[in-house]
């Protein structure tokens, strides 16, 4: 697949983020505490990464014999198909290699692979990866990607957040289990709707809003708000950043403690429950609820929450219903960029954030 199908990705500006290394070990470490063995003898393809120097990589890497990995897989874009203004240096394990091609190392992706102790220390690690270069670019939705993922256990990455809506659809078309990084605003598009609410995946452990995840950013990216530099470096928050997997984690289990609309009404300090209580939305046969914690033990109707509320949904307390885009002022007069087709996205006339249909579930 040629570089025209990356176009989206290469005329983005601000779609390269690194992942840290402690946000990739506490979301994996939530699957592991779950299940021990939730990676033994499994393969694991790393797409849409750079092995050179990227966290994932690391992280499974140092981890290989722990786990009992049987494979580790990691891809990467070609140079000259990523985001013109990012810079670009071969590394010198790169430059080492006895396959370096002035040519291919800026039009083609390449593989990294781990599977066996190539250095005779009796350990299987980093240094024992494995390269080439890949016959494309990298694309994910290549033919040659295409194959690694059907021959994957597991996809876990950091794909580009302007093409999540296509690269969700490409791993549910797949067997593999995945876990990644996508933006929680995207539940507004059927392509991640539709198979979130039918629990195809769900949300992971590690989100914007608990514990702020942050990315590292490269060099000559521009200066936006949210950002901090620590030791030369620039890190990033990313809007409504959260893992998205089909991976069970034992916290997606617990339920949450509510208390009665008439307890929160009377003793909540929420400044939006004291203004206007839980009031209906204008066009749609629900009520707004401001916040997760402020959700009603003892309402059965349909309510609007907010789309925080997935990093706490247990789909043995509540059933999803819908989503839509509700920063939109007057959804129906509008093109739809969700799912209620007929529904105002406001309460008492005024625009709220966006939020989510949901219905307790009766005992």
């Amino acid at each position: 697949m040629g570089n025209t199908n990356l176009n989206a990705a290469k005329t983005a500006k601000n779609d390269e983020f690194y992942t840290l290394f402690e946000d990739i070990e506490k979301e994996m470490n939530a699957y592991l505490e779950f299940d021990p063995d939730v990676f033994k003898d499994k393969t694991i393809l790393l797409p849409c990464d750079d092995p050179e120097w990227s966290n994932f990589t690391k992280y499974f890497a140092q981890n290989f014999d722990r786990f009992g990995l049987k494979k580790l897989v990691s891809t990467s874009y070609a140079p000259n198909s990523k985001p013109e203004d990012i810079p670009y240096q071969p590394t010198l394990f790169e430059l080492e290699g006895s396959d370096f091609s002035e040519e291919k190392t800026r039009e083609r992706g390449k593989i990294f692979t781990l599977v066996r102790d190539r250095n005779g220390d009796k350990k299987i690690n980093l240094n024992d990866l494995e390269w080439s270069y890949l016959e494309g670019d990298g694309d994910f939705r290549s033919d040659e990607v295409t194959r690694l993922r059907d021959e994957a256990d597991f996809v876990i990455t950091n794909p580009p957040f302007s093409l999540f809506r296509e690269f969700v659809p490409w791993l549910l078309a797949g067997t593999a289990q995945f876990s990644v990084i996508g933006d929680l605003n995207a539940i507004s598009a059927a392509e991640i709707f539709t198979p979130l609410k039918e629990g195809l995946f769900w949300v992971g452990v590690t989100r914007t809003g608990t514990g702020q995840m942050f990315f590292e950013i490269y060099e000559g990216a521009p200066v936006k708000t949210g950002q901090v530099e620590i030791d030369g470096k620039r890190y990033q928050t990313i809007g409504s950043s959260a893992w998205f997997t089909n991976i069970e984690h034992g916290i997606r289990r617990r339920p949450l403690r509510l208390a009665t609309m008439q307890d929160n009404l009377k003793f909540s300090k929420d400044k939006k429950l004291k203004e206007m209580g839980y009031a209906p939305l204008d066009n749609y046969d629900a009520i707004g609820v401001p916040r997760v914690e402020l959700i009603p033990s003892d309402y059965d109707g349909p309510m609007a929450v907010p789309i925080s509320f997935l990093g706490k949904f247990n789909p043995s307390q509540f059933e999803i219903l819908d989503a839509n885009n509700f920063r939109l002022p007057h959804f129906k007069k509008t093109k739809p960029h969700g799912l209620i087709k007929d529904a105002d996205s406001s309460i008492g006339g005024k625009a709220t954030y966006q939020r989510m249909l949901i219905r307790r579930i009766q005992s």
